[in-house]
Order: structure tokens, then sequence, then C-alpha cells
């Protein structure tokens, strides 16, 4: 693995989630909504999350800025990247497929609306938002800089702990015990053992 190869990999992450992306986002869109909690501190943390894991990385990958942020690669850590970025893909395009209509990329509540307990959601609530993490270490894994390969990890930091609570209130609202049920049986990013 070489640094070119690291950079050419992040970069493929970042096509396949537009790809994967914008046929849900499209569908989504189809379906009405039945309610939405769309807030300025969801679309900032959004806005966080964007920047961390594509205009800090694409622009450190297109420039080389900040150049004086570089360390030496280390070329098994761009294989482990490349690794946990074939394992972000793949559980990002699951849940996706798995939520179906009832995926949006913000915090809203369709019409018909069910609350998903199977395939990966029996074993976390969240496995979007997992994929999501495993996407910002593949990055800090697959980009030597100081600056760009952390940024994914800070973005996501900021969208998870400042929406995931809001979630899954809505979800209480909507769905009440039975949600209450599925929670204390998944963990939220990490399956519980019991």
């Amino acid at each position: 693995m070489t640094p070119t190869l690291a950079a050419v990999a992040w970069a493929f992450g970042l096509v396949a989630w537009v790809v994967v992306r914008v046929p849900h986002q499209r569908r989504a869109r189809k379906t009405q909504v039945a309610r939405s909690a769309k807030t300025l501190q969801d679309r900032l943390a959004l806005a966080a999350a964007a920047a961390g894991l594509s205009v800090v990385p694409i622009t450190f990958v297109a420039t080389g800025f900040p150049a004086f942020a570089d360390y030496t690669f280390q070329p098994w850590l761009g294989w482990l990247g490349l690794f946990i970025e074939l394992a972000f893909l793949w559980l990002f395009y699951a849940s996706h497929r798995q939520l179906g209509k009832h995926w949006s990329v913000t915090l809203e509540i369709r019409n018909e609306h069910r609350l998903v307990t199977d395939g990966l959601y029996r074993y976390v609530r969240h496995p979007m938002y997992l994929s999501f993490w495993l996407w910002a270490v593949a990055q800090f894994c697959l980009l030597p800089n100081g600056v760009a390969g952390p940024a994914g990890l800070v973005g996501v930091a900021i969208l998870y702990f400042s929406r995931v609570r809001h979630e899954e209130a809505m979800m209480r609202e909507t769905f009440g015990t039975s949600y209450d049920e599925y929670a204390r049986h998944t963990g939220r990013i990490i399956p519980k053992p019991w």
C-alpha cells in the first residue's frame, strides 16, 4: 500500500457512499413525511459530518493542504483502513437496504413508518451511525495528515452525539413501549452481549 493508493481507496469510499445514498434519497422523497424534527442544530451537525468526511479530506487529497500536518505513511495502516472502509460500505449499503422507505437523512417519521428490528437492526439500533464511525476510522488510517485524517472522527462525533438522543426520543414517541423493549435488547452501535 502506498500513500497514493490509500488516497485512491479513500476517494473510492466517498464515491461509493454517493452511489449508495442517492437512490435511497430519491426514493425517500416519494414517501410522505408524517413528522419532522429538523432543527438548526441538526443541520449544523450534518454540515460538520459532511465537512469532516468530504470537504476537509477532498481538500487534502486534491491539494496537499494542510501539508504542515503530514506524517509518515504506514502501509499496514493503509491496508487496515481499506479493510475498515469495505466494512463501512457493506454496513452502509445493508442498513439503507433494510430500512427501505423508512430511511431519512434528517430526523423524520414517514407515513406508515414501522419499527425495523430485523437484519442488522436485530443487533444494533443504529447500524448506519456505526457505518459512519467505521468510515471515519478508515479515513484516519488512509490519510496521513493530522488534520484530514481525524476530521471525519470529529464530524461524526458531532453528528452522533448531537442527534442520537433526539432520534431515539422520536422513536419512543412514535412506537412507545415497543421501542423501549427493542432498546433494552440492542445496543446503540455496539451489540449487547446479553
